[in-house]
């Protein structure tokens, strides 16, 4: 893992995915966040709340944090994570972009 400190907003959501806390979970996230998972888009936090039900903490997704890198960009951040549980497993980036100390943006790819 690189020397990257994870913001609290990324801990927020690793940690809230593996305590199964729908509430946290969506409280890292802006109010207009955007999420694109492989395409699939979410808006706002309503968005980010059914994306966490049909896809991570509805599936019982856990999270092993891997490494972090700073983006390109100012407040983003490249988290390499190890999902598993009862939907997608498997070890792969997912690209954060923050805004005043919560989730912005969340490409996974």
């Amino acid at each position: 893992m690189t020397s990257t400190e994870v913001p609290a907003a990324i801990q927020t959501f690793i940690d809230a995915t593996n305590r199964a806390d729908p509430d946290a979970f969506v409280a890292a996230f802006t109010d207009d966040a955007y999420l694109n998972d492989w395409g699939r888009e979410f808006h706002g936090r309503d968005g980010v709340r059914s994306w966490d039900r049909t896809d991570n903490i509805g599936v019982q997704s856990h999270f092993a944090l891997v490494g972090i890198e700073p983006g390109t960009d100012p407040d983003s951040y490249v988290v390499t994570l190890t999902v598993s549980g009862n939907g997608f497993n498997g070890t792969g980036p997912m690209a954060f972009h923050l805004r005043d100390g919560l989730i912005a943006s969340l490409r996974i790819s």
